[in-house]
């Protein structure tokens, strides 16, 4: 039987109304929700799945979060990517345990933690930003979830470039993804995954022409996720008031090589030719 420890993050979900709460258990601190408090000395020690009860004799479960409930309840300044779009990202991506990622544009770290928790302790997130004040953000929730050590943040614009080569899958979630096909092309090895999100109709454009026009990607897919959650009380099951609709654009690509005889293609690849690059655009 599992047990909370000191130090462990845990979800502590009202039986009453499903408010959820994910917390650090430190011990000396309370936990003040609006149907009591819950000091973190009388939970830890207690069994994972238990019954645990407020001052006001309010009902809570205590549970270990799942990788969605931690996402959910990330503190954040911007928005994020949702399980909704960030495990079919996963999929997409094709990111498994020891697999290599960058994702560029770090927000709040909401992508970041899915992945690392995908890849393991053989594998490795590189997570760039131009704000380094939301990087601080998205460090401290990473460090919540324990997963620092699969974690490296760079601060910087992708435009000048990524340090990593020969990486898995690169994942684009920024205003103009497009501006850094050529970077992405050059830190992916070949036949990986590159992916980006955008929010409007007329980027997603922008950005399949820019694909499409490419010579080190190929096979473009474009798709949106519409999610439809259902209320599950027995005597009324039924479709929810409403939707999870429209949050951005997923694009797919992947990285191939140019036809062979195709010089300045592949120069414009390697970064030999800076007059290839221009031709390419």
């Amino acid at each position: 039987m599992r047990r909370a420890q000191a130090g462990d993050v845990v979800l502590l979900v009202s039986e009453k109304d499903r408010k959820s709460f994910v917390r650090t258990l430190e011990p000396g601190k309370q936990l003040q929700t609006h149907r009591g408090v819950l000091a973190h000395d009388d939970l830890i020690g207690q069994p994972l799945g238990s019954q645990v009860r407020t001052h006001l004799g309010f009902a809570y479960y205590l549970l270990p979060p799942t990788t969605d409930e931690l996402v959910r309840n990330l503190r954040r300044e911007s928005q994020i990517i949702f399980p909704k779009d960030s495990g079919y990202i996963i999929m997409k991506l094709g990111v498994r345990p020891g697999s290599v990622v960058i994702e560029a544009g770090t927000g709040s770290g909401g992508l970041c933690l899915v992945l690392a928790t995908i890849v393991g302790d053989d594998g490795h997130v590189f997570s760039y930003d131009v704000r380094s004040d939301m990087q601080r953000i998205a460090r401290r929730n990473i460090e919540r979830a324990r997963l620092s050590h699969r974690v490296t943040f760079r601060a910087g614009n992708v435009t000048e470039g990524f340090e990593e080569t020969d990486v898995d899958a690169v994942f684009l979630d920024m205003r103009s993804p497009w501006e850094a096909l050529d970077q992405a092309r050059a830190a992916l090895s070949g036949g990986g995954v590159l992916g980006c999100l955008v929010p409007t109709a007329n980027q997603l454009v922008r950005l399949i022409g820019a694909l499409d026009a490419h010579p080190g990607f190929g096979f473009i897919e474009a798709e949106e996720l519409i999610l439809r959650p259902y209320r599950t009380v027995p005597a009324r099951v039924r479709p929810d008031d409403q939707i999870v609709g429209h949050t951005g654009y997923l694009i797919f690509a992947r990285a191939v090589f140019p036809p062979a005889g195709d010089s300045a293609a592949q120069q414009a690849l390697s970064g030999d030719s800076e007059d290839a690059q221009e031709n390419l655009l």
